[in-house]
């Protein structure tokens, strides 16, 4: 299940299992990393595995939250017991999942290195110095960490980890200021060169329906749709507090 190997690619600071379900946290750094994963059979009735989400959740104060794969039986099951759209979460809340060739070619002066720089970390966390939960979801696993400089700052980055034969890839980024000279598409064939070094025979990326730019590059990089999925959030009186 690719959805499994993206989530090894992304690994939360905390995770729980009910039967096949993944709870996990990491400090509210994105819906991967604190959200459960509703895939395959969580080992006991719905109604009580949506229950131990919404305990998780309280426990580790993040909002409940499922990751359900489109149009299954899982995701209507949920939806019949109360759960909505988590629309707190647009535009992200419904994403791709691609799958594609290992996109190879000039590097348009990318690099990927063993150790973030505290550029990559401000393209891809949002600070220099972030704390510990984007530190530990973003250089946790066989990551390569890939800039691309130009006048003398960091004008793109890219994550690429290693799963098995998979390159997951994310975090691509590319300043406003240095976009349309071809940056993205080297750094994607740099993170794709490297990962044929190590291994990947096809990448992985989760991307919002909505990112609309970043859809067409990955596209015309020969990526396809493997499937979608949505999160999913409880409706009114579908996750009471515990009584105390």
């Amino acid at each position: 299940m690719l959805e499994l190997t993206c989530s090894q690619a992304w690994t939360p600071l905390t995770e729980s299992r009910i039967g096949d379900w993944r709870l996990r946290w990491a400090g509210g750094f994105t819906a991967r990393a604190n959200s459960a994963l509703a895939i395959g059979d969580p080992g006991k009735p719905l109604p009580e595995a949506l229950r131990a989400v919404c305990d998780f959740a309280l426990d580790h104060a993040i909002p409940p939250v499922v990751q359900v794969i489109q149009n299954t039986s899982t995701e209507a099951a949920i939806s019949a017991h109360g759960w909505v759209h988590y629309v707190e979460h647009r535009p992200a809340h419904e994403v791709r999942l691609l799958t594609g060739p290992l996109s190879r070619g000039t590097s348009a002066g990318a690099v990927i290195l063993d150790e973030p720089t505290s550029g990559w970390w401000e393209m891809t966390a949002g600070s220099a110095e972030p704390p510990e939960a984007p530190r530990h979801v973003l250089g946790t696993g066989k990551v390569g960490f890939g800039i691309v400089e130009a006048d003398g700052v960091t004008a793109g980055a890219v994550r690429g980890a290693i799963v098995g034969e998979w390159l997951h890839i994310a975090r691509l980024e590319v300043r406003p200021e240095f976009r349309r000279r071809g940056l993205a598409r080297g750094l994607m064939n740099a993170v794709g060169t490297w990962g044929a070094g190590q291994g990947a025979t096809g990448m992985l990326l989760q991307v919002a329906v909505a990112n609309s730019g970043a859809l067409k590059l990955y596209e015309s990089l020969g990526c396809t749709e493997h499937h979608r999925y949505r999160y999913w959030a409880p409706g009114p009186g579908a996750c009471e507090d515990r009584p105390s």
